[in-house]
């Protein structure tokens, strides 16, 4: 049992490393569009797609972890 709750903390550490980067991405975001307000529109485009992708990584490794912890085998 103890081998799967490592297996599932190793598979958490996709979520804590998504939020790290969704956080660098959108401080990076603000700075670009504080430094140039005109491109906004296209700055805001390219970061939620970013930001989309960076989640789904986020829910497979939280599915996989809920898959470790409670799948009967």
């Amino acid at each position: 049992m103890n081998s799967n709750v490592f297996a599932a903390a190793l598979c958490m550490l996709t979520c804590v490393t998504a939020g790290l980067g969704m956080a660098f991405a959108t401080s990076r975001a603000v700075d670009g569009v504080a430094r140039q307000p005109e491109a906004s529109g296209k700055i805001q485009a390219v970061l939620l797609l970013g930001l989309a992708l960076t989640e789904s990584t986020a829910i497979y490794g939280l599915l996989t972890a809920l898959l470790i912890l409670f799948a009967k085998g």
